[in-house]
């Protein structure tokens, strides 16, 4: 029975949604919570347990946890600041049920800077030595870029320096805001001053102020796609072998490309022939996957499609969208479906610059 029972057991934990992992965390909570609050062994005692359970559900979920008072754990769910698992950090904290002596938290939270710095090796990250320069673009109006400077920043410390200042933006914006807001980010000194610097305390507030003013300018902008035309490119690489492309070359004139901020790029690996490009039968078969695609991303809703490159075993589709809450989901499945070996990213860039090539 024992040998039975293990099996049973094993399939009741076996975690394939949101759902079963609450089940399963509101099975153990209770001990979870004594490790926390008791400051035991939380590597060994909860995060050793919590880890394998959320990679059952999928990849790339991370955590943290404290005590908010003493008598409430504060669990908090992150994506590391990679754009295409936040949504799922995000759904899944939606998902949680009520329990009492927890609270759970999706991304890293914004803090007080007035209650906050962050220290690294010799070095420490707060209010008093950071300041910040917003660089301003005429041809790219909209783009975000920051300089922050740090106080004792020199050529031996640059590494060090720049990771802490990166922790220190994580947690005083908060994971979404500093994932998501910041087109263009560099750190240096005060020796290489940049005039008119602005205390960092400030930044929070900027990035509101502009982020609302950016949502105000495009909102309601779509692209009429009745003007699209794809054009068929070619171009011969090194190794003498062929690189075919078909782009929106209308789409890439369009002057609202800031509204549709965030791209998708989508590698699709096939079976390639002596030329690098695909057999009829797989030729089909990546078409109908493009088709799938377009059929989930639709342009009326804001997902737009630039085009795409064929060679050396290897398909590349490109995508504008709005938000990359919806991508993220509709490629994590297409991922998970389809046969090909497929991969994706996604990342800002509001002025498209990735495809200046075509222009």
């Amino acid at each position: 029975m024992g040998f039975f029972n293990k099996i049973f057991k094993e399939k009741d934990t076996t975690i394939k949604t949101n759902d079963d992992f609450w089940n399963w965390f509101v099975q153990n909570e209770k001990r979870f919570f004594n490790v926390v609050k008791n400051r035991g062994d939380v590597e060994k005692e909860f995060f050793d347990e919590l880890s394998p359970k959320l990679a059952e559900l999928k990849d790339g979920y991370f955590f943290l946890t404290g005590m908010i008072d003493e008598q409430t754990a504060d669990l908090i769910l992150t994506a590391d600041g990679l754009i295409s698992n936040i949504v799922f950090v995000e759904e899944l904290v939606a998902a949680a049920p009520k329990i009492d002596g927890w609270r759970f938290t999706a991304l890293k939270p914004a803090v007080d800077i007035e209650n906050f710095n962050v220290k690294m090796e010799d070095y420490e990250f707060k209010k008093e030595n950071l300041s910040f320069k917003y660089h301003q673009d005429p041809d790219f109006p909209d783009e975000i870029n920051l300089t922050i400077v740090h106080d004792e920043y020199n050529d031996e410390n640059a590494d060090i320096i720049n990771r802490g200042t990166y922790i220190f933006l994580d947690n005083y914006l908060g994971e979404l805001n500093f994932t998501t807001t910041i087109d263009t980010l560099s750190v240096t000194g005060k020796n290489n001053a940049i005039e008119d610097l602005i205390p960092i305390e400030k930044l929070k507030a900027f990035l509101a102020w502009r982020e609302k003013e950016f949502i105000e300018k495009y909102e309601g902008t779509r692209h009429d796609t009745e003007k699209d035309r794809y054009d068929m490119l070619e171009a011969m690489l090194k190794n003498g072998k062929p690189l075919l492309a078909i782009v929106n070359k209308e789409l890439l004139k369009w002057d609202s490309k800031a509204s549709h901020p965030w791209i998708v790029c989508i590698d699709v690996k096939y079976t390639a022939n002596e030329n690098g490009l695909p057999n009829e039968q797989d030729y089909q078969l990546l078409n109908n996957l493009e088709d799938d695609v377009m059929r989930s991303l639709k342009d009326s809703d804001g997902y737009l499609n630039i085009g795409r490159e064929t060679a050396e075993g290897l398909r590349e589709i490109y995508f504008a969208c709005k938000d990359f809450r919806k991508p993220s989901k509709v490629l994590y499945e297409i991922k998970r479906t389809t046969s090909f070996e497929l991969t994706y990213d996604i990342y800002k860039d509001k002025y498209w610059r990735s495809f200046d090539r075509y222009i």
